[in-house]
């Protein structure tokens, strides 16, 4: 039997030979949750009940930390001299680190990079009573931005997502935040189980009361290797998750929220720096279990893949290896990944983007962007590549342009 790659097509023998390098994010992965989402694909693991996590956590922090900051000193080789522009840390469940074990982490970062005086450093948080009576302690160790995972202010539907916290403590945990952060974003799922139309209006409702400077809306989808994967949950009908997905998009645009990208929402000057440089095919360097770095050079651009298991992780940088798989893209690979990103966009990208981020001209994918514009999925001038409205709304679609079939 014939396998069938998708792959990229329209490239030719180009050389790669970037004049700039992309702006540099740095992302710091946390492993352990307190439990394990029916809906989640990261890469977490159950932190084991040995200890209270009142009293720091049931994981080895102070290994992990120290495997962090190694992992970092040994990958600086790769990112000599360029400046840092956003840091997060992603998860997991970050917000089970301690005040301490955070302020020892950028401390340490501080001292190794060259970090941008205004950076955007963002870390993830559940909205739990134990996190958030951190929140103080990651303001004072340089927090300037969390990120907190609500999904819903409806206690079935968080009992159905698998989450620990209740709709009380998701305010409570709101309010609190706010008396730290002035730059705050809510994470929010819609096309839940058994959700009503109405509910995730109320949803988005209840997060605006909050005036949060962000909000992200993420359509709820069944992940390969996931319990929901396994046992599917009854969720609406398509219908009806499109209807979710237009009347939340009007209630935040009444709002004055910025629909910039396919789940993001940003008050004016309030985008998601971090995100953006992911959606722009920006370089970032990834530390911790399971981390991943797209990193420029003059000739070329790697990937990297950190293992997975936290006691693994942590014994390979013991060894001086924590990196697992690392490749060279190619340039189809790096064409099409530039498309894949930027088209989440809603506004689009400059055209001069593409060659700056790929080193290889916009003419090479001319046959696939005029056929997207001719299906009505793509807009196109001298300047501007976005998507249409059509185009957002059938991405993958959009995206399938630029591949092909081969045997």
């Amino acid at each position: 039997m014939s396998i069938q790659v998708l792959q990229p097509f329209g490239i030719k023998s180009q050389a790669v030979n970037f004049q700039v390098l992309p702006p540099l994010s740095l992302y710091i992965h946390f492993p352990w949750c307190v439990r394990k989402c029916p809906y989640c694909d990261f890469n977490s693991h159950e932190a084991k009940p040995v200890l209270s996590l009142s009293k720091g956590g049931s994981f080895p922090e102070q290994e992990y930390v120290a495997a962090l900051v190694r992992d970092l000193e040994m990958a600086l080789p790769l990112i000599w001299g360029r400046k840092v522009y956003t840091v997060f840390f992603g998860g997991g469940t970050p917000s089970l680190l301690s005040g301490d074990a955070v302020t020892e982490i950028l401390r340490q970062v501080r001292m190794l990079l060259p970090l941008d005086i205004n950076a955007e450093i963002t870390l993830e948080a559940n909205p739990g009573t134990v996190e958030a009576s951190k929140f103080a302690d990651f303001r004072d160790a340089g927090v300037n931005r969390l990120s907190l995972g609500i999904q819903s202010f409806n206690d079935a539907h968080l009992q159905a997502l698998g989450r620990i916290h209740s709709s009380t403590e998701a305010k409570r945990a709101i309010e609190i935040a706010q008396q730290h952060f002035d730059n705050i974003n809510l994470d929010l799922m819609y096309a839940l189980p058994h959700q009503s139309l109405e509910q995730a209006q109320q949803d988005v409702q209840s997060a605006l009361a909050f005036k949060p400077q962000h909000v992200s809306c993420y359509h709820l989808t069944l992940e390969p290797n996931t319990l929901f994967a396994h046992q599917p949950p009854p969720l609406p009908d398509d219908d009806t998750s499109s209807d979710m997905q237009q009347e939340i998009e009007t209630l935040l645009a009444a709002h004055g929220y910025e629909h910039y990208e396919t789940s993001a929402f940003a008050q004016p000057k309030k985008k998601a720096r971090h995100n953006l440089n992911y959606w722009q095919f920006g370089d970032y360097l990834g530390i911790g279990a399971g981390a991943h770095s797209k990193l420029s050079f003059h000739d070329k651009v790697i990937r990297q893949a950190r293992y997975k298991q936290p006691q693994a992780y942590m014994d390979a940088v013991m060894r001086g290896e924590p990196v697992q798989e690392e490749h060279a893209l190619s340039k189809e690979d790096m064409s099409f990944e530039f498309m894949m990103n930027a088209l989440r966009l809603n506004a689009g990208f400059d055209s001069e983007l593409f060659q700056e981020r790929t080193s290889l001209p916009l003419l090479l994918i001319r046959r696939e962007l005029e056929e997207a514009a001719r299906l009505g999925l793509l807009f196109q001038d001298h300047t501007k590549i976005a998507p249409t409205e059509a185009g957002r709304r059938f991405l993958n679609d959009l995206l399938q342009l630029f591949l092909r079939e081969e045997n």
